[in-house]
């Protein structure tokens, strides 16, 4: 809310205040917990009172403090963790249309940066949406790229990673066995990314994470903190190799875990459709109504001292002997259930009545419509390592990315959890897997799946065949392998279709209408000049050189693109909202999401447009400071005329007008 009533809304440039949504969350369960207390500068503030808290929640105790052991999971860092986390992010995200596919039409996104900023910054606009993130992040074998030298160093450190800005020594760095921190540092590389990620998944989403042996045992722990231990699912282990090599040392590691966590138990599991192989065991000899039935054993795995109930004779249908069971393997039901399974002709003797001992029929028609997946994945079903090589290297060239996974493995992820039309997250997305994996599905069955691949532009090195090949950096590689799947499916589309051309009117195959594009958005700096009150005690000069800097806060160098999609990102807006140009009172102005935003970046305002905004009523109007010139009654006018608007109205129907 504005300070002064007379003057429009600020708009805020930073990423959600995650500590602000979750003490607001906290509030509306436990109002009560809230009090006012005075600070070391005699101010009044809100804070919690943990004592009612624990009250409220029925835990009662001595006293706060003097709890001092508990179950669960600490490292050196873990506060820095946090901080980190309550650290809103002012970076932005910057349309590159060269690099993007169908860019004004698709719905898939391409982010090339550092995730934990990728993910601050999706926090408004993307809080919720999520059905399902799949990650592949470092194993932690010492070799691979972890995270920025110092916490406070993020954003900038990342820019100096990319190029965009003088390196000034920022680095990132690697991980290796002989730090003396070697696993603390990977778990503060990992718990800020996975706790921000949980907000992004639907109350239905789930998270699946692929790890090996080194840091599993650690990554179940975060993950038990982070989305609760009622919340695990699944270690599902993975059969990644089919053959052991001599290489090995001790005994040759044949798998990887995956470990799977739902957001809550709203998540639904979905069953696999049943193979052909499953289909065969179904058939019907003896044309039962109920149609084709598997057989299953009658007897059970019991003895009779442990189920002497179930130790009984039942009668042969065609010589009328007493038939008994084992005295090891009791029959399963109880002499009543027997004759109930008799009446409803539920009992298969065999061709003819031959077998001494019945089968019991399984109806297909009375199972659940599907399989129900297991944790054992083996390669056979859902590929190996070599597979996932193959694939990059029939689109990309051979050895153009070395730890690929198969496209098997992640569509047996989005069979067990995603549906046709959701939204999928990637953020270590690496060769774009994840990506190859939902256009896949999507040709095959038509459907409307979503991505997110996140990866951060980590240099190929100069002697490996990818830089050889022209890649730069890992995101190249993504964005490269994403085109030419889409290639690959126009031309089989376009194949389809010249086919269909020579054929009788109903007779051809409809064509899925697919999206086949993705925008792609590099992180980099605000747009906006950002106030640096890191330091109160500046030198006269510095601060009079902010000051100076923000007469006009707008990066001179900054599109009008650049500056539309980062308000939309800071207003709650998905980055695929569309998109359209209009004209209002002789200014062209950006409709997003069919007017529900309107955005103004002329350098001038008129009384004339203000009233055409108030007329269209959209949910928010932004525009820039600069362009009422200085004219704050122009400025005061604006926002009573959308005050006026706004009277009698429902929230919902409101305009929240704010500048930058």
């Amino acid at each position: 809310m504005p300070t002064d009533l007379n003057m429009p809304d600020k708009m805020d440039l930073r990423s959600m205040d995650v500590s602000e949504k979750n003490r607001s969350k906290l509030k509306n369960l436990f109002p009560g917990v809230f009090v006012e207390t005075r600070n070391e500068k005699g101010e009044f503030a809100e804070s919690i009172d943990f004592e009612k808290l624990k009250a409220e929640l029925g835990t009662f105790s001595d006293g706060f403090e003097k709890r001092r052991e508990r179950y669960g999971m600490d490292w050196p860092g873990k506060k820095d963790c946090m901080k980190l986390i309550q650290q809103p992010s002012v970076a932005t995200l910057k349309p590159a249309r060269e690099e993007s596919v169908n860019f004004d039409d698709s719905e898939n996104l391409f982010i090339e940066g550092d995730n934990l900023e990728v993910i601050k910054l999706l926090q408004k606009s993307y809080y919720g949406t999520i059905k399902m993130i799949y990650i592949d992040p470092p194993y932690n074998t010492g070799k691979e790229f972890i995270y920025p030298d110092k916490y406070s160093e993020t954003l900038e450190t990342y820019l100096a990673y990319a190029g965009l800005v003088d390196n000034e020594g920022k680095k990132f760095s690697t991980n290796t066995p002989n730090e003396g921190r070697f696993h603390t540092r990977w778990l503060n590389m990992m718990y800020p990314r996975f706790y921000l990620a949980r907000n992004l998944l639907r109350e239905d989403g789930v998270i699946f994470i692929s790890i090996d042996d080194n840091e599993v045992s650690n990554l179940r722990k975060l993950c038990d903190e982070i989305f609760g231990e009622e919340n695990f699912v699944a270690n599902v282990v993975w059969q990644k190799k089919y053959a052991v090599s001599n290489d090995d040392p001790g005994i040759a590691p044949m798998h990887d875990h995956i470990l799977i966590y739902q957001k809550s138990d709203s998540f639904q599991r979905i069953l696999l459709p049943r193979t052909e192989k499953q289909l065969k065991r179904y058939r019907n000899p003896d044309n039962d109504p109920r149609g084709d039935w598997s057989s299953d054993n009658y007897v059970s795995n019991k003895s009779r001292y442990e189920r002497p109930t179930l130790w009984y004779p039942i009668t042969h249908p065609k010589t009328g002997e007493d038939v008994w069971p084992d005295e090891n393997a009791v029959w399963r039901y109880s002499p009543e259930k027997h004759t109930q399974m008799v009446e409803e002709n539920r009992l298969y003797w065999g061709p003819n009545f031959s077998y001494h001992k019945p089968r019991l029929k399984r109806f297909l028609s009375e199972i659940q419509d599907g399989v129900v997946p297991s944790t054992w994945w083996p390669f056979a079903e859902v590929g190996h390592n070599d597979e996932g090589q193959k694939e990059t290297g029939e689109l990309l060239g051979k050895k153009i990315f070395t730890t690929p996974k198969p496209v098997r493995l992640i569509k047996m992820m989005f069979a067990v959890s995603v549906s046709s039309n959701d939204l999928v997250l990637d953020f270590f997305s690496g060769s774009a897997a994840t990506a190859q994996a939902a256009l896949d599905l999507n040709k095959e069955d038509g459907g409307n799946r979503g991505y997110i691949m996140v990866q951060l532009p980590e240099p190929c090195d100069e002697k490996s065949d990818a830089f050889k090949a022209g890649y730069k950096n890992i995101a190249d590689i993504g964005k490269e392998r994403i085109r030419r799947v889409i290639e690959k499916i126009e031309e089989e589309q376009a194949a389809k279709s010249k086919e269909a051309k020579g054929k009788l009117p109903g007779m051809a195959e409809d064509l899925p209408d697919l999206d086949l594009g993705f925008k792609v958005f590099k992180l980099d700096k605000s747009n906006y000049k950002v106030w640096d009150g890191s330091d109160v005690n500046s030198p006269e000069e510095k601060l009079a050189e902010q000051l100076e800097m923000f007469v006009d806060h707008i990066d001179p160098e900054a599109s009008q693109e650049d500056i539309l999609y980062e308000l939309l990102l800071k207003a709650g807006f998905m980055l695929t909202e569309k998109i359209e140009k209009i004209e209002l009172a002789g200014k062209s102005v950006f409709s997003v999401a069919e007017g529900t935003l309107l955005v103004c970046l002329e350098d001038e305002i008129t009384r004339e447009l203000i009233d055409a905004i108030a007329g269209v009523g959209p949910t928010q109007f932004i525009c820039l400071d600069r362009g009422f010139k200085g004219n704050d009654q122009l400025k005061a006018n604006a926002v009573q005329t959308f005050a006026a608007r706004n009277q009698g109205k429902d929230s919902a129907e409101q305009i929240v007008f704010r500048t930058v």
